[in-house]
């Protein structure tokens, strides 16, 4: 914590001298650029010859601050962006086209119009749907009288017709019992006149059929009221009451129709308004814009463009928590660390400006199907303090401080000749010159920190690919080096597996070279994972298989660890990351790059 403190500290103390460095970095470029000239003149204008009649440009070896930084090109971002979404639903499959949108960079307010969506199939849609509310509730209001239709005719029946029926069954029922009792007196009195004499058996029988036929008329009436009462009444009853609950449930159904209708009505409503579409909070309009891969998909946000439900079309950026999106290259990523303090320019500004490293991606970034196949990761930098002048997408360059060391022997990465992952200057020995081997530690994008072979105030010749007639380079047997390299590559995999090493002292000269440990003339994983890939990789498809390690029982033995994302095969990639671990695991270092960008390289 404390060294980040005075990492800090010192890039504040740099930051304030900002002004006064710049001017000074631009004598010395000018100086340079003449003394290049001069050179360049002097030669005749022969470049990369094997030896060179001019006198070599020297530099004296410093002793001093070193710093280790990694630069790379980023993007401003907000690391707060309120986005803003089309919520209109896609028709038929495609999205809905924007008819006019506000300005890029515009201040809107919230409430604020920022775009405006074609709504005329909306609104068609809208006046169709209302014909067919109207029919559900007309539909609602013929099933409401059929209720009521069905209730009163039940009780029609009940209060009406049931109880006309009855009474007129029970007047009959009185009358056959007034005619049954006429008919039996009648009987009666023939009985005593046939007794006396006075009347046949014929006029006797006739008054008994009388008799019969009233009771039969009584007993009709009177089961006639029975079933009326018991039968007839229960029947109607359950067909009338059938009738209502049919009604009634067709009343419901018909009611929910129209809620349903009415709720699309709504949403067709609530979609044209969400046509017009307006600024959540207050911001500056960012579009957000995508570019696709090979089957396209690009979004430009303009007249014209469609844009599909819940894609975002802007980003209202929060201005006080601005950030750098930075890419870094796979060598590098490996160096980086959260917390790392960075410096940042801004192409649109003069004023650096200091940021801590808040989050690395463990995943690589997609990439572009006409892009390389080299990995990017991405980075973001946090900003201290932005200024109000930053804007989102301006262009930044990130300096990343990996490492600050306080004196280090240091020599121009120009300076520095590599072969054979050997490192070798050119000393000016008094009037002789002196070829020294050095081994490298940490490097910038200018020079090379040197470990040992230099020291303070030797002189070491600037361009010594261009003086090759003046150095003496031993001979180097490279093959004892490659069956080392070979041999070291098929060791068991050591358990626990030691960490591959900070950032100190990685990389090898260069921008930021990678590579764990920084033994500038150590064994290079990269080369050995290209020298196995060539031996072994019988089918030329740049992976290993299984089949193709079978016949050597270390590497068959070591597949597994090697195979990182366990798809049953090796690539140059995961084969050079387990050279990395198990030279870190065994002590041996991971080795430089070499010279990297702008160093001569056998």
């Amino acid at each position: 914590m404390h060294s980040s403190n005075r990492q800090f500290s010192r890039l504040a103390r740099m930051r304030r001298r900002g002004s006064a460095q710049r001017s000074i970095l631009a004598l010395l470029g000018l100086s340079a650029a003449v003394g290049a000239g001069y050179w360049w003149w002097s030669s005749g204008g022969r470049s990369g010859s094997a030896g060179s009649a001019s006198e070599p440009l020297l530099h004296v070896v410093t002793q001093g601050p070193f710093d280790h930084i990694v630069l790379e090109q980023g993007e401003i971002e907000s690391s707060s962006n309120n986005e803003v979404k089309c919520e209109v639903k896609g028709r038929g499959g495609s999205g809905t086209p924007i008819l006019s949108v506000v300005a890029e960079g515009t201040l809107v307010k919230k409430g604020d119009q920022l775009c405006q969506l074609d709504a005329s199939a909306l609104e068609q849609e809208a006046k169709n749907q209302r014909i067919v509310v109207s029919s559900a509730e007309s539909a609602v209001i013929s099933s409401e009288a059929a209720v009521n239709k069905a209730v009163i005719a039940r009780q029609e029946y009940l209060e009406g017709t049931f109880l006309t029926e009855r009474k007129a069954i029970v007047s009959e029922i009185a009358v056959a019992q007034q005619s049954l009792r006429k008919a039996e007196l009648s009987l009666e009195s023939a009985e005593r006149l046939a007794a006396k004499g006075t009347l046949k058996p014929l006029q006797i029988e006739a008054e008994q059929f009388s008799v019969e036929n009233a009771k039969s008329n009584l007993e009709s009436a009177e089961g006639r009221l029975k079933v009326l009462d018991e039968l007839t009444k229960a029947k109607m009853l359950v067909q009338f009451d059938a009738d209502i609950e049919t009604t009634k449930a067709k009343l419901e159904s018909d009611k929910n129709t129209l809620v349903e209708e009415k709720n699309k009505l709504e949403e067709i409503q609530t979609q044209i308004k969400a046509c017009t579409i307006k600024a959540p909070a207050d911001g500056q309009v960012v579009y957000a814009n995508k570019s696709g891969g090979r089957s396209g998909g690009d979004f430009i946000v303009e007249a014209g463009a469609l844009v599909r439900e819940q894609q975002t079309v802007f980003l209202l950026p929060d201005p006080t928590r601005m950030q750098v999106k930075a890419k870094i290259n796979e060598s590098r990523i490996s160096l980086i660390r959260e917390g790392m303090p960075v410096k940042i320019r801004v192409n649109a500004g003069e004023d650096e400006l200091l940021g801590r490293v808040i989050k690395v991606n463990k995943y690589a970034e997609p990439g572009n199907w006409w892009g390389s196949n080299v990995k990017e990761y991405a980075t973001y930098i946090q900003i201290m303090e932005p200024p109000e002048t930053i804007r989102t997408g301006m262009t930044a360059e990130v300096r990343i401080f990996v490492e600050q060391i306080e004196s280090a022997v240091q020599v121009p990465v120009h300076a520095v000749y590599e072969t054979k992952r050997h490192h070798f200057v050119l000393l000016k020995d008094g009037n002789s010159w002196k070829t020294q081997e050095i081994e490298i530690g940490a490097t910038n994008d200018k020079f090379v920190t040197v470990k040992t072979g230099v020291a303070q105030s030797d002189n070491v010749v600037l361009d010594p690919r261009n003086h090759l007639d003046r150095m003496d380079i031993p001979e180097i047997r490279e093959e004892n080096d490659r069956e080392k390299m070979v041999a070291l590559s098929n060791q068991p995999m050591p358990k626990p597996l030691a960490g591959a090493g900070g950032p100190a002292g990685a990389g090898g000269p260069g921008a930021g070279g990678a590579g764990a440990g920084g033994a500038g003339g150590g064994m290079n994983p990269d080369t050995i994972a290209g020298m196995i890939m060539g031996r072994m990789d019988t089918n030329s498809d740049g992976k290993l298989s299984q089949e193709e390690v079978a016949s050597d029982e270390r590497m068959k033995t070591a597949f597994g660890d090697y195979d990182a994302n366990k798809d049953g095969s090796v690539d140059k990639a995961e084969l050079a990351a387990g050279m990395k671990k198990r030279m870190a695991a065994m002590g041996a270092g991971g080795g430089g790059r070499g010279p990297g960008a702008g160093a001569p390289s056998n």
